[in-house]
């Protein structure tokens, strides 16, 4: 059911990408994905029902002082007529398994603020930690 989205089916991922990622067109998406999955070990994953995407994860590994090795959650999202199904919590639970299956001691994640229900879902269904916060400058072109 939880599947590896290959390149020739970035273009049909990006629909749902889109409902998270709003600010990327398609042209935008298919970019950073090309770069993502060369510079960075991005995988996209997705679970597909009757030929239709469900959900999606893209995860990628990284190293840090902070947390060791451990595999960084770059975007989880559910279609949203699609919610509440169990669809986050199996991806959770998928990328949990990969990264034990390839010695990562953690899984780790970023949400906005805004993002309440996403919070209570990582905290509640997911067990997740909230352990900090995230903070970001946007540098002017240079």
């Amino acid at each position: 059911m939880i599947k590896e989205i290959t390149r020739p089916q970035w273009k049909d991922a990006y629909p749902l990408m889109n409902q998270l990622r709003t600010h990327l067109t398609e042209k935008e998406y298919m970019s950073i994905m090309e770069a993502a999955v060369q510079e960075n070990q991005y995988q996209l994953f997705g679970i597909w029902e009757n030929n239709r995407l469900k959900a999606l994860v893209g995860f990628m590994p990284m190293t840090t002082f902070y947390y060791g090795r451990f595999i960084w959650i770059c975007d989880l999202i559910t279609d949203s007529q699609e919610r509440s199904k169990g669809y986050g919590i199996d991806l959770l639970g998928f990328v949990e398994q990969y990264a034990k299956d390839h010695g990562f001691a953690k899984v780790a994640l970023s949400s906005g603020l805004q993002r309440h229900d996403a919070h209570r879902f990582y905290e509640e269904k997911g067990t997740y930690d909230k352990v900090s916060y995230v903070f970001k400058k946007e540098l002017k072109e240079i």
